[in-house]
């Protein structure tokens, strides 16, 4: 389990497909912000909300030269019905064996009523143009996290 990649650090690189089966690159992104939202499941209660939040500030995410990215380990399939479901219009990443969660921290022991498992703790890094991690939030709460998320893309300038 790795600790939290930290604001200032490089972003860990990855390549992942997306629920249409393209290779998402990190290195590909270069030059514009990159928010990586990480979720343990598609379509269940705080992630479909999480990302329908996400998917009414997309515009504005849009007008902000962002990449939004949702990764979980559910695979492809689910993440096509979970994103034609709710309409979501960015892509979601396919992390099935869950490698990039543990390389950005995301992968955690989560204790749910005294039994402890592993799993996705619901967590967004924005990494700017440059590749450098600029804000991380761990534990997210889901209300006004869309909100928190475009005030830190505005504070990159």
């Amino acid at each position: 389990m790795a600790d939290w990649i930290e604001p200032g650090t490089k972003a860990p690189a990855f390549t992942l497909k997306d629920d249409a089966g393209n290779k998402v690159k990190l290195a590909d992104l270069k030059g514009k912000p990159v928010v990586l939202y990480f979720y343990p499941r598609d379509d269940t209660p705080g992630c479909t909300k999480e990302a329908c939040n996400f998917r009414d500030q997309y515009s504005e995410l849009e007008k902000l030269g962002v990449a939004l990215y949702g990764v979980s380990p559910d695979d492809a399939e689910s993440h096509t019905q979970f994103r034609e479901k709710y309409s979501l219009p960015f892509p979601l990443l396919v992390d099935a064996n869950h490698a990039i969660s543990e390389k950005y921290g995301a992968w955690r022991e989560k204790n749910m009523y005294g039994k402890k498992s592993m799993g996705i703790q619901r967590s967004t890094y924005l990494i700017d143009a440059e590749g450098k991690v600029a804000k991380v939030w761990k534990r997210v709460k889901v209300d006004g996290h869309d909100a928190k998320v475009i005030e830190a893309v505005k504070s990159l300038g």
